[in-house]
């Protein structure tokens, strides 16, 4: 006897065992030799991360398709994994130092930090991988990687030293993104835009030579003028024609910077020249490059002012006592120095308030400096031009294929990467120094020393470069190291290329793109023939979760609520493509009673008799409704197979959920009812076994979507009746009922479902009481229709509320028009229901409508309100628009089935 309830919190735990107890998710099951491979790598979560709705999200989807792949008999590797996460890790460990009062870092010294950071990734490090558990992804679990094991370690360390021995990888002075706070470069995903109110400071610098004369710039940053080394004005701006070539000359420091013409300067924003600090701004630094610009730092590691003994700054300078009485200073203190002492000077004009985005340090919450220093680089140019070929050549696609776009335009502009980061934290970098500075790149130390010793005839003292590799170094090459490489194993040749990544839009620059570029370039071939980019999750208003917000729907908490399987489904079902997703805790609910649903559906059949039969053939069946409702299961089946492998997860949601809500639920077992509770006889004992055998494929139809209730159902309904030929639903095969089609059932009982839908809607459009019970007619019936109308007569009776069902050759006055299936039909509603009131009603609710259309419209169609409301206003007029429309459509249609 099953339980009353589906208790997610009992079930859950109990699954997963039994999941791993049978090695179902393992890769290369012996059984399996033959099959296809289907492998998806997951995005490595951080080794610090708790699961988050965007994690939900992207291992729902991955989930979904290696179950549906694993059914179908495919040899799935789904590759598990985590990121060392270079930064944030390092940061947890400082701060757990802290927190126990004992020494920092660089007091302990990098061994011992290093032991207390792999002492605590064993320790607490990793905690969402038994969260993703719990959501219940099916990763082959006993194949986890980390990116700094030793094997990836390997992996890393070739990729280094061959890029380098290639001439693809080499050290430069250029800028970086750089943390003041945890004095290291970052990558742009680490970089976060913070819009603020500034001011935009407007300087006048002298003219050298012509006395009383000045060229006015403006910054947003006044302490870095102490940097500027030209100012640029447009070739074509005729207000500073005759100054181009000449100098002038810098305020507070004495520095001799020339006037030069640039296509970087606007002549329509501020006075239309710019001053140019290459080494304190991307933009200044490729207009220094095309100008052949010396470079001037002034900044030390913590963004303090470094004058003193500073050989750029002093160079052809004669700086006021007052200038380099900044040294020292913080960066923010000088600038407020810097403003006063140009004011002094008279050199002031404005200030102007300014709001603009300020770049800041996602995990330190500091203002980031464009920042010289020397750091490794990786020359990505010839990389990205394979990356781009394969996209092009259909070799690897995006869906949806907008995205490809994205991928084009960064591969097209594309930059050095930076590969290094002062850390201690990650793979350190495999190059030695003599005490001349030259470079040895190699293998290990013993290697390098060979090298030197090769170079200068004699052993010399080496240092190993103290940085480490940015993170998306290691990153890039997690579709081919996770498998074994570089040694040639038989995960290599049998998973790789692998099959699809699942992924988001943000990390397209910095994951997809270097794992393409990583892949052609040291496996030749692409790594993934497909890339699907989902969406965001929002709330339900659609702003963008966030901490500062407080909107954050934490997804272990809706786990505990509602269980896994509902919010696996809530996701699956609205992740349409290219749509961000709007959640609300509401939906979640809904389908957790969607579970309760299934599970009350599996009691009904049980305590009815249905059980599963021994021999039971599916094509035999000779009752209508039976027919009927396995070939709507057939169909079903093909929808959602079709729509997994188009990556339409919200439409395969959406028909595993009208055949299993709607078709078996509610119309095949309420339609079946006077069967299963009537006579015994031939009939009754088909139906039994047909509605064991539809929960079955129900089982099946949902398990990639919610696979703990349904895996709790197959071994439920498994314990009676014939042997399972797989007692795990995971590994089960996925049906193919193409042969159990029944369009004479589907006409027949089709007919009956939509003509009871067509009165019940109807009846409430019009509203007729819903306790009244009126005739229908059926106008001019077909020989088919009469025949389907006498079989099914009582029913329709009972579930549509009709007195009494007869026929006309035309619809009497003050009656409802209905079409169903090509063919009229009326309800007689004289003394039920006033028409024209209910004309006048909906019409007055159709002129509502218009106008609230028109509004909507007028809005939507405002360029100014699209750019300047919030974008989760916007969406909301877009679904507001989309909600009037669908209620304008029905109010047509209840006015167009009123007659006379």
């Amino acid at each position: 006897m099953m339980d009353k309830t589906f208790d997610h919190a009992a079930v859950e735990g109990r699954i997963a065992k039994v999941w791993e107890d049978a090695d179902a998710f393992r890769a290369g099951r012996p059984e399996r030799a033959d099959a296809e491979p289907y492998t998806i790598m997951i995005p490595p979560p951080n080794v610090t991360g708790s699961l988050h709705m965007g994690h939900a999200l992207n291992n729902t989807l991955q989930d979904v398709l290696c179950r549906f792949e694993r059914m179908r008999g495919r040899d799935v590797l789904w590759q598990p994994g985590m990121d060392h996460a270079g930064i944030a890790t390092q940061m947890v460990v400082e701060r757990k130092l802290a927190a126990e009062n004992r020494t920092d870092r660089r007091s302990m010294g990098r061994e011992a930090f290093l032991k207390e950071v792999w002492a605590w990734k064993e320790e607490s490090g990793g905690a969402i991988v038994n969260q993703l558990k719990r959501l219940g992804a099916s990763c082959d679990w006993s194949r986890e990687r980390f990116t700094m094991d030793e094997g990836l370690s390997k992996a890393v360390l070739k990729v280094f030293v061959d890029l380098y021995r290639q001439g693809l990888l080499y050290k430069d002075k250029r800028l970086v993104n750089w943390d003041p706070k945890f004095q290291t470069a970052i990558s742009d995903l680490e970089v976060q835009q913070v819009e603020q109110k500034g001011h935009l400071w407007h300087f006048r610098y002298p003219i050298e030579g012509q006395a009383g004369r000045f060229i006015t710039v403006a910054t947003t940053r006044p302490e870095t003028m102490l940097g500027d080394t030209a100012v640029a004005v447009h070739p074509d701006d005729e207000r500073y024609a005759d100054l181009v070539g000449k100098f002038a000359i810098l305020p507070l420091v004495g520095r001799r910077i020339p006037i030069v013409a640039d296509d970087y300067s606007d002549p329509e924003k501020g006075s239309g020249a710019v001053k140019i600090t290459p080494a304190h701004d991307f933009n200044d630094f490729e207009v220094g490059k095309r100008h052949d610009l010396p470079l001037v730092n002034i900044f030390d590691r913590s963004a303090r002012v470094s004058l003193e003994e500073n050989e750029d700054f002093l160079r052809d300078a004669a700086p006021e006592p007052e200038a380099l009485a900044l040294h020292g200073l913080d960066r923010f203190e000088a600038r407020t120095r810097v403003v006063a002492l140009m004011e002094a000077r008279g050199l002031l004009v404005e200030i102007v308030a300014n709001v603009h985005a300020v770049p800041h340090g996602d995990r330190s919450g500091v203002v980031v400096e464009p920042y010289l220093t020397d750091q490794w680089f990786v020359n990505v140019k010839p990389l990205a031009e394979r990356a781009l070929a394969a996209v092009k050549d259909g070799r690897t696609r995006f869906v949806p294929e907008t995205w490809e776009k994205t991928y084009f335009q960064w591969l097209e502009n594309i930059e050095p990467w930076c590969v290094s980061r002062q850390l201690w934290w990650g793979h350190q970098i495999p190059a030695w120094y003599d005490e001349e500075g030259n470079v040895f790149v190699a293998y290990d130390e013993d290697e390098a020393r060979a090298q030197a010793r090769d170079k200068h005839d004699r052993e010399v003292a080496l240092t190993r470069d103290e940085d480490v590799l940015d993170t998306w170094f290691s990153s890039a090459l997690w579709p081919f190291s996770t498998l074994g490489w570089p040694d040639a194993t038989p995960e290599v040749a049998r998973y790789y290329p692998t099959s699809t990544l699942v992924t988001g839009f943000d990390i397209i620059f910095f994951w997809v793109a270097r794992m393409m570029m990583a892949g052609l370039h040291f496996m030749d071939e692409v790594p993934f023939d497909t890339v699907y980019i989902h969406a965001l999750v929002r709330d339900e208003k659609g702003a963008k979760m966030s901490k500062s917000k407080g909107n954050v729907i934490d997804p272990l908490s809706l786990i505990d609520q509602f269980g896994a399987d509902a919010l696996r489904f809530t996701l699956a079902a609205m992740a349409a493509q290219g749509r961000d997703i709007k959640l609300a805790v509401s939906r979640v609910e809904g389908y957790r009673n969607f579970s309760t649903k299934i599970w009350n559906a599996a009691r009904f059949a049980e305590m009815n008799g249905c059980a599963r039969v021994a021999g039971f053939d599916p094509k035999a069946v000779e009752e209508t409704l039976n027919r009927w409702a396995l070939s709507e299961c057939a169909r079903a089946f093909a929808d959602v197979g079709a729509a997994i492998e188009a990556y339409r997860f919200n439409d395969a949601a959406a028909a595993a959920y009208r055949f299993t809500w709607n078709v078996f639920c509610d119309w095949y077992l309420e339609l079946a009812k006077p069967v299963l509770q009537g006579e015994d006889g031939p009939a009754k004992d088909e139906t039994r076994a047909t509605a064991a055998f539809l929960l079955d494929q129900v089982c099946k139809l949902l398990h990639p979507f919610m696979p703990f209730i349904t895996e709790e159902l197959w071994a439920v309904k498994g314990a009676d009746g014939p042997a399972r030929d797989e007692p795990v639903l995971a590994l089960a095969a996925w049906p193919d009922l193409a042969a159990l089609r029944d369009e004479a059932a589907e006409a027949e009982i089709g007919w009956v479902v939509d003509l009871v839908s067509e009165i019940r809607s109807a009846r409430s459009e019009t509203g007729v009481p819903g306790g009244a019970q009126v005739p229908l007619l059926l106008i001019a019936p077909s020989a088919a229709v009469r025949a389907r109308a006498e079989a099914w007569s009582d029913m329709i009776r009972r579930l549509a509320r009709l007195s009494e069902i007869g026929t006309a050759d035309a619809a009497p006055k003050a009656s409802i028009l209905l079409v169903v299936r090509g063919e009229s039909a009326a309800l007689p509603l004289e003394g039920v229901v006033d028409l024209d009131a209910e004309r006048a009603r909906l019409a007055k609710e159709d002129g509502k409508l218009a106008q609230d259309e028109a509004k909507a419209r007028a809005k939507l169609d405002n360029p100014a309100f699209l750019a300047n409301a919030k974008e989760e206003v916007v969406e909301e007029m877009r679904e507001r628009l989309e909600e009037t429309l669908a209620r304008k459509a029905k109010v047509a249609e209840a006015l167009a089935r009123l007659q006379g």
